[in-house]
């Protein structure tokens, strides 16, 4: 059964916004009393936050799909509806979000970092929100925006700061299970180990960590072996150790020819070519092991290496290799600048920006893009009239029109408003020329206006009568 999992794709649906409420207030003796339909609320957001107690992917290996909740749709009496939860989703320390084509969209490090992978929708506004001093009573509400839903891959990357490499069954299982607390699977066959191993040494006052990459054979960057799969995992570390095997029992192999290989390999997957490197000559508590050492290592100075001579077995060389280690660990980590205080660019927008462009299709059909005009449209009720008037009339003020008939639009062409797969797609009446302000009344009732003075009322109603009998002058029923 799978127990560890470093990469998985991953399929996350924020919540869509609630509709808003289209309502009317009445009571005794009040029977309209003026809008009062409440807000929608927002959708929930799907989060990635770093936890440190995670130390694998496997529960999105399992479920792949992660979803948050809706908004609660608005009610009566100014009751706006209820926010969507969040969706906080734990992942391991060093894990990076790509999108389906393979570009970094985040990369996390540190407890508690945190990503929005996926944004919830706005809630709709209620008619009450929408009521002005000339549309005093909306017979509408605009609808909740749907969330965001995106497919991200994620990749564990573990953050060590030494790396132990080389052939399986070289002893770094062994190894790391000295070295630190950590207690690996050990046995005397290759690939025992499947999965990173990390573990964390102390040396006089520095404190690192240590991990055991999977065995490396020829071919591993190509995706032979495990190779592949665990190379990521040797991208933060600070120094790579090459742990070689001077007790092997294949013939074919040798050291110098083992080290030669794991550095062709690293070569070959990139980026890791400025990181230091030392050379562990393990098993010297075997004879032909010391022998075999003693032959190679001066070998291994010509080339610049530092070489330690250890046995997991008997502890022999191992104080001498951690304090080494803290000694490049503690370099490494003086070397690297001072995290400088977050900075926000503010960057407004040109003057001449106008939030959306026309277009002109092969196909004659002219299309708008922009944020507005696609968020109105996603929230736009299209089976009510006075909604769809109430977008004309946005996209109006907004100087969508001005531009189409600067586009060469005329009455009749196709306009869609959006991308091609979600797109809204109409035949376009202009109505600039009979002039938007004549649709600037939708919603108006005079119902809500405000109330005449006694003595006005009894005039008008004066005049209705005296407008009857007008009417009724020379009028014979039986005749």
């Amino acid at each position: 059964m799978t127990t560890f999992v470093d990469r998985v794709e991953l399929h996350v649906a924020a919540g869509n916004g609630g509709h808003g409420c289209a309502s009317v207030h009445r009571e005794k003796f009040k029977p309209l009393g003026g809008p009062d339909g409440g807000n929608g609320g927002r959708g929930g957001d799907v989060i990635l936050v770093v936890d440190q107690s995670v130390t694998t992917l496997l529960d999105y290996h399992h479920s792949p799909h992660r979803k948050a909740t809706n908004g609660k749709p608005g009610e009566g009496g100014h009751r706006s509806g209820k926010d969507g939860t969040d969706l906080v989703l734990p992942v391991p320390d060093g894990t990076v979000i790509l999108d389906k084509r393979g570009n970094v969209l985040a990369d996390l490090v540190g407890q508690g970092t945190t990503y929005v992978a996926a944004q919830g929708g706005r809630g709709g506004l209620g008619n009450a929100a929408l009521a002005s001093a000339r549309r005093k009573a909306p017979g509408f509400a605009l609808l909740g925006e749907p969330g965001d839903v995106q497919e991200i891959v994620l990749e564990l990357k573990t953050v060590a700061d030494v790396a132990l490499v080389g052939y399986p069954s070289a002893g770094k299982s062994s190894l790391i299970s000295v070295l630190s607390a950590a207690k690996p699977k050990i046995a005397d066959y290759p690939f025992t180990t499947l999965v990173p191993n990390l573990g964390v040494v102390t040396a006089g006052s520095t404190v690192y960590t240590i991990a055991d990459v999977p065995g490396l054979i020829p071919g591993a960057s190509q995706g032979k072996g495990l190779g592949l799969e665990f190379l990521r995992h040797v991208e933060r570390c600070s120094v790579l150790v090459h742990v070689l095997d001077t007790a092997t029992l294949e013939s074919e192999r040798d050291p110098l020819s083992d080290l030669d290989v794991i550095e062709a390999e690293l070569k070959e997957y990139g980026g890791l070519e400025n990181r230091p490197r030392i050379v562990v000559l393990n098993k010297v508590d075997i004879p032909d092991g010391q022998d075999l050492a003693d032959m190679i290592r001066p070998d291994l100075e010509a080339r610049g290496l530092r070489v330690f001579e250890v046995s997991a077995v008997s502890r022999q060389g191992l104080k001498e290799l951690s304090f080494a280690l803290a000694g490049i660990v503690a370099e490494a980590r003086a070397a690297k600048p001072k995290q400088e205080a977050t900075r926000i660019v503010i960057r407004p927008k040109a003057v001449d920006d106008a939030g959306f462009t026309v277009t002109r299709e092969e196909d004659g059909l002219y299309r708008v893009r922009g944020e507005k005009p696609e968020r109105w449209v996603r929230q736009t009720d299209f089976n009510n009239d006075e909604a769809v008037g109430y977008l004309a009339d946005r996209l109006n003020r907004l100087g969508v029109e001005e531009e189409l008939m600067k586009a060469g639009a005329r009455a009749g062409d196709g306009v869609a408003i959006g991308p091609e797969e979600n797109a809204v797609v109409f035949d376009w009446e202009p109505s600039m020329a009979a002039g938007a302000e004549m649709l600037g009344r939708r919603g108006e009732d005079h119902r809500f206006e405000a109330p005449r003075p006694a003595a006005q009322r009894r005039r008008d109603k004066q005049a209705e009568r005296d407008e009857a009998e007008t009417a009724y002058e020379g009028f014979d029923p039986f005749a």
